[in-house]
């Protein structure tokens, strides 16, 4: 064999490898519940792909150049990627019925001063807000999926952080936390009055 024979086999392997690692992700990507990361994705893959993460970075993002021309998009929502119907045909489906809990203003509020500001402990919160934080409303918020706890402030008493998820990113459409608008165009496209996806009683604080 040639040595330009050699090297055109040597391509023709290569290509037909990225395309099986490409129809990998993607068939993974469609089964996901939740936005993954290429890390993620690394550890459902076989054994022979593990510390491939560049090559699936790569794969990831020669899947969204392919998509991007498709009625469904792969995206990316932080440091993880998702398959999600193009914004121009969202129009297409009709709401999912589901039971839904509208928020506070209290916690509308906290929502904000979290997304703007994280990561950050309560004492923060409140010293942004000007009032006090009931407990409630933090609660509602991580059980929407939205705030996480972001580990401890290296102070006395070591006070837990909060900040937003995955989810946060993933339910108002924004690749990165950067991406947030300024305060008054959030409350101009509803960022500030919305639903939250969980079922319950509203926060104890002023709505």
């Amino acid at each position: 064999m040639s040595a330009g024979e050699q090297m055109a086999e040597e391509a023709e392997a290569a290509q037909a490898e990225s395309a099986l690692l490409m129809r990998m992700l993607e068939a993974l990507l469609f089964a996901a519940k939740e936005p993954l990361s290429p890390k993620a994705l690394g550890h459902r893959l076989p054994p022979a792909y593990a510390g491939q993460n560049r090559q699936i970075k790569a794969a990831l993002a020669a899947l969204e150049d392919i998509y991007s021309r498709r009625g469904v998009h792969l995206v990316r929502r932080g440091e993880s990627y998702a398959f999600r119907t193009a914004a121009d045909l969202q129009y297409l489906f009709t709401q999912e019925e589901k039971q839904v809990k509208k928020l506070s203003r209290a916690a509308r509020e906290v929502l904000a001063v979290i997304a703007y500001h994280q990561p950050l402990s309560r004492a923060e919160l409140e010293d942004i807000r000007g009032v006090e934080t009931a407990r409630g409303t933090l609660d509602i918020l991580l059980e929407t999926g939205w705030v996480k706890l972001a580990g401890r402030r290296d102070a006395p008493g070591r006070p837990v952080l909060y900040g937003t998820s995955t989810a946060f990113l993933d339910y108002f459409g924004l690749a990165d936390i950067a991406d947030l608008p300024g305060l008054k165009e959030l409350e101009g496209a509803g960022l500030l009055s919305f639903t939250a996806p969980l079922e319950g009683e509203s926060s104890n604080e002023a709505e």
